[in-house]
């Protein structure tokens, strides 16, 4: 039996993780996106490492695009095989898969109209909306806390990983030559005492680990409530200053979270009497597949839904659909609380947002979510004199502003309380992936403390027998 990791190797994009059998099965663990690695990109998410034909079946951890987002590419390459994952998981792909497609369709039908009056070759996206199709008609729907049976050498057990809604532990038994292997892959681990979500499960003991280490070098300031931060920011952005709060926020996940924050100031009598937009489509689409799946929520909301049917709901707030709708937002001048995707600011509308409102003293960004270190939301963090957007300078003079504790990443101790279900000792070997080097170096250090003794931070397309 081998592993071979062909992404989320020293960065936090692109999660693939190959399980190869004797037999000739082999077991694809997530199938992400690069993103935000630059011109590197490209040639990153066309290059899998491996032959997709020869995929006899796919896990989905969860459905954040850079752990299922080459999944139509997959199935375009010659996969065949099941898709496996929780039914909140795959709803959630489903509208994240047709909308990433649809945005590739018309990029490259965009940049064909400029290569047509050079000369050059027309491009081919990644893949299509009939990629997407033809990859939903593999989707299998399995719940939490059950064991499947793939067939005779291979079982699976979804465990809840919090993190987002659907998001899982893959626990894996595998049997060869009449040996049975226990495999557990975190996905992304979420926090412990979220605010919407159940916290990790502890999972089976497991000889190999494979896990995340986004925030492994770093804890969470949880000193204020995130919502109290919150509430001064749209006070004094849009009372004092009479201007817009820009929050760039990724459409599963973190949308929620701010909508249920700012639900609940309402219902505290402390909202403040302002307008709230969320303005994307995905968004949208993605809070209602989130509405639809209070199985996945805590106790604590549980309670809530008894007196609030709608958590996500409040006076005041407008979803946009219409670009017409989103373009006019620019030209107001009214005090306002944008919501809009990529959480990173790297595309979508909330980029034309901050462009056309940075220059703006009265304007306030608020980053609340992971940034890739390239991206617009990293460069913005850092309080630059100026940045560049859409291939202008620009200068900043709105205020920079963040939340770190908002995040759906563990930090350290809630990745080291995740992996106290298991005995050190009987753990041969862990898999570091899906973090930065520093993070990943210091992390491999905690581990080893804790009892860990083999732990590996795998590079891109590097093979282990176990």
């Amino acid at each position: 039996m081998k592993i071979a990791f062909h992404g989320a190797t020293q960065t936090v994009t692109g999660s693939k993780h190959l399980i190869s059998l004797t037999n000739g099965k082999n077991i694809l663990l997530d199938c992400g996106m690069f993103q935000g690695l630059g011109k590197e990109t490209v040639e990153l998410n066309n290059d899998f490492g491996f032959n997709p034909s020869e995929v006899s079946y796919l896990i989905l951890s969860h459905a954040h695009i850079d752990h299922c987002g080459l999944i139509p590419k997959l199935v375009k390459d010659g996969f065949r095989g099941p898709i496996f994952g929780t039914a909140a998981t795959l709803d959630l792909s489903e509208i994240l898969l047709l909308n990433s497609a649809y945005i590739q369709e018309n990029d490259v039908r965009f940049l064909n109209k400029k290569r047509f009056l050079e000369g050059r070759r027309p491009l081919e996206p990644l893949y299509t909306v009939e990629h997407v199709k033809q990859a939903l008609t593999q989707f299998q729907k399995l719940p939490y806390n059950s064991a499947f049976g793939i067939d005779d050498d291979i079982e699976i057990q979804l465990y809840d990983a919090g993190h987002i809604l659907g998001a899982s532990t893959v626990y894996l038994r595998l049997k060869e030559n009449n040996k049975i292997t226990r495999i557990a892959y975190s996905g992304d681990v979420g926090r412990y005492g979220e605010t919407i979500l159940r916290s990790p499960q502890p999972f089976p003991q497991a000889d190999y680990i494979i896990i995340e280490s986004t925030y492994g070098d770093r804890l969470h300031q949880d000193a204020d409530p995130p919502e109290d931060y919150l509430y001064e920011q749209i006070v004094e952005t849009c009372l004092k200053k009479k201007g817009k709060l820009i929050i760039p926020a990724f459409s599963v996940g973190r949308t929620q979270d701010l909508l249920f924050a700012l639900n609940g100031m309402e219902l505290d009598g402390r909202l403040p009497a302002v307008k709230y937009y969320v303005d994307s489509p995905l968004s949208t689409a993605a809070t209602k597949v989130v509405k639809q799946h209070p199985e996945c929520f805590n106790r604590a909301v549980q309670k809530l839904l008894k007196i609030d049917s709608d958590p996500f709901d409040f006076k005041g707030l407008h979803y946009i659909q219409d670009k017409r709708e989103s373009q006019s937002l620019n030209s107001s001048t009214e005090p306002c609380v944008i919501i809009s995707a990529s959480g990173m600011a790297e595309a979508g509308r909330v980029k034309h947002h901050i462009a056309n409102n940075i220059e703006k003293p009265s304007t306030t960004i608020l980053i609340v979510g992971y940034c890739e270190k390239d991206s617009l939301g990293a460069r913005l963090k850092e309080q630059p004199e100026e940045v560049g957007i859409f291939g202008n300078r620009f200068k900043v003079r709105a205020d920079i502003r963040s939340i770190d504790s908002l995040s759906a990443h563990g930090d350290y101790n809630d990745l080291c309380q995740y992996l106290s279900c298991q005995d050190a000792d009987e753990v041969k070997q862990v898999f570091v992936v899906h973090g930065e080097e520093a993070s990943q170096l210091a992390f491999k250090r905690r581990l080893i403390k804790k009892g860990f003794l083999d732990v590996v931070i795998p590079t891109r397309h590097q093979e282990f027998g176990l």
